[in-house]
């Protein structure tokens, strides 16, 4: 039996979604954030040694990283589905968005949301300003930027097929889900980029995404 060791708002989410598209049978075990420190609780570190999510047991498997476990999932249980035929064109822009996502796609979002955490955090008095205007500078001048640079991108990459990897939906949707949630959230993804917006709408209109919604609790990047 699969299971999907889920951390409330995190990446584990789109593992569950991949799973209901898939149609398999999994169970959940549920982690809830530091509500002050939004860190993991310690108990992860039981599962695997970073102690993140996603991570998913599968029989003697203990597996971590988003990417290396919907590929697993694919390999292991689609018996075909969601992944372009190998040696395609497609197979290689299905590889590509893989590992876009967490490669490319969300440092400057990390980045962001360090740097507007630092902004907002309490702070004596006479530091706040330094602290303020350093962070203002390094979004003005750095993750502004890049963060427009890569929406720019994927909208218009999304200009030439309606998915990630060509004419049909595939795992690399599930993996591209989560940095333009979290662009949606805190990165400037608005309607101004009318395909991301698009792709959006349409993933959670899916009913997998529904179904995983349900089994994975309140998700805070949906809007």
């Amino acid at each position: 039996m699969i299971t999907v060791h889920h951390l409330n708002n995190s990446r584990s989410q789109r593992v569950l979604w991949l799973l209901e598209e898939l149609e398999l049978s999994y169970e959940v075990k549920r982690y809830e954030r530091d509500a002050k420190t939004m860190l993991a609780p310690a108990e992860l570190k039981a599962v695997h040694p970073l102690g993140k999510s996603p991570v998913i047991t599968d029989g003697e498997l203990t597996l971590a990283e988003s990417a290396a476990i919907i590929e697993y999932l694919l390999e292991r249980y689609a018996q075909g589905r969601l992944q372009p035929s190998p040696g395609s064109p497609e197979h290689l822009r299905f590889r590509y968005w893989m590992h876009y996502a967490e490669g490319s796609a969300m440092p400057p979002l990390l980045l962001k949301l360090v740097f507007d955490k630092v902004a907002q955090s309490p702070m004596p008095f006479f530091v706040r300003p330094i602290a303020r205007a350093i962070a203002k500078g390094a979004n003005q001048a750095f993750i502004g930027p890049q963060l427009k640079t890569h929406l720019d991108y994927m909208e218009g990459e999304l200009g030439k097929a309606p998915w990630f990897a060509g004419e049909t939906f595939t795992g690399a949707d599930v993996q591209m889900s989560f940095p333009l949630e979290a662009a949606s959230s805190r990165g400037g993804l608005d309607e101004s980029r009318p395909r991301l917006m698009d792709f959006l709408k349409r993933i959670h209109a899916r009913p997998a995404y529904q179904r995983a919604l349900e089994r994975g609790g309140p998700y805070d990047f949906v809007r």
